[in-house]
């Protein structure tokens, strides 16, 4: 087996871009040769990896000829035109874009949750990352589900800025310094004020009166949990930086007391049980900034039906809900089937 592999970042100027990059050096990720890729405004910038100077390459279709690995996150519209490109040239694509997760030939993977799934990269060589906000929740949810057996899921989010992009997170700032300072604030990247404000749509909305988020849940839960879920979403835009946050309600055949609950949560990889009610201790966004744990609190039993459990589920979208999914995927892709 191979000692080191060589990587590509597509969008490594973005927000997830930097942390997919921030992801490799923690994770001590055996990295040979390193390769941003962006826009051709882009180009130029230079960026750091492991304390050495990386310049950033304009993205074309000739960028792969030797990577073994592609960390893509720049849009839906660039992993449509370039995976392709980047698979014939034989590089194994990580996107965490929409364009493939319904690809009934691209394997949609959370490690913790469905990892022998990667092995389906052979077809296209291209492994998808779920939306952020279905990502903590399967992790979550799985040792629940091996446990009881989900029948029904009803989600309500509470999604950070960081989610749309580094330009979101400026337009927050901005309009929170202008309206403290009594200034009319612009609005740019959504449709409404997002300072002091919560905005129930997320990505444009379909025929059926969800928008393309909730429906991103419904469906991706099925795929990865490989199994017929009924599960409704409402995905709100809150005024926070960093971490999104969910309240879950599951319905369950066999009955999974708050005590099991907890106790099959505090075993679960890649959680943390954050439980304690009593002295203010439960999940918040502002402790999982940079951090790679989905936190789960406020565990309780929904008394208006036989079988049911309500959970506080927290992570930082851009790590566990974007960058960290992808490197992990790319820790066991490089362990068990590249060689």
């Amino acid at each position: 087996m191979k000692k080191t592999w060589n990587v590509a970042v597509v969008g490594a100027t973005g927000a997830v871009g930097t942390q997919m990059i921030e992801c490799l050096e923690e994770r001590s990720f055996p990295v040979g040769q390193i390769k941003f890729l962006a826009s051709a405004r882009s180009a130029g910038q230079v960026l750091e990896f492991n304390g050495k100077p990386v310049p950033v390459e304009e993205l074309t279709h000739d960028s792969f000829e030797g990577v073994d690995i592609a960390l893509f996150s720049a849009g839906g519209a660039r992993s449509d035109e370039f995976c392709p490109s980047a698979a014939k040239a034989g590089a194994v694509c990580i996107d965490n874009s929409s364009a493939w997760r319904m690809d009934k030939d691209v394997p949609l993977v959370v490690p913790e949750v469905n990892p022998h799934a990667i092995a389906g990269y052979k077809k296209k060589g291209i492994i998808a990352n779920p939306n952020c906000s279905t990502i903590q929740m399967v992790v979550a949810l799985k040792p629940l589900h091996d446990f009881g057996t989900i029948k029904r899921i009803v989600v309500s989010t509470y999604q950070a800025v960081s989610g749309t992009g580094n330009k979101a997170i400026e337009e927050l700032r901005a309009q929170t310094v202008d309206l403290l300072n009594g200034r009319p604030p612009k609005n740019e990247i959504y449709p409404h004020r997002i300072s002091f404000n919560c905005l129930p749509q997320i990505d444009s909305f379909c025929d059926n009166g969800y928008t393309k988020e909730e429906m991103k849940m419904v469906n991706e839960t099925r795929k990865i949990m490989e199994a017929d879920i009924a599960t409704t979403a409402t995905c709100v835009r809150v005024p926070v930086f960093y971490g999104h946050s969910e309240s879950v309600n599951i319905e369950t055949e066999k009955k999974i007391t708050v005590a099991q609950a907890r106790e099959l949560l505090e075993d679960a990889p890649g959680v943390e049980l954050v439980d304690n009610p009593a002295n203010g201790e439960y999940p918040m966004a502002m402790d999982v900034a940079g951090e790679d744990l989905t936190l789960v609190g406020r565990i309780r039993e929904d008394a208006s039906i036989k079988n049911g459990l309500n959970l506080w589920i927290v992570a930082d979208n851009l790590r566990k809900g974007a960058a960290t999914n992808a490197v992990q995927i790319a820790e066991i892709l490089v362990e068990k089937y590249l060689k």
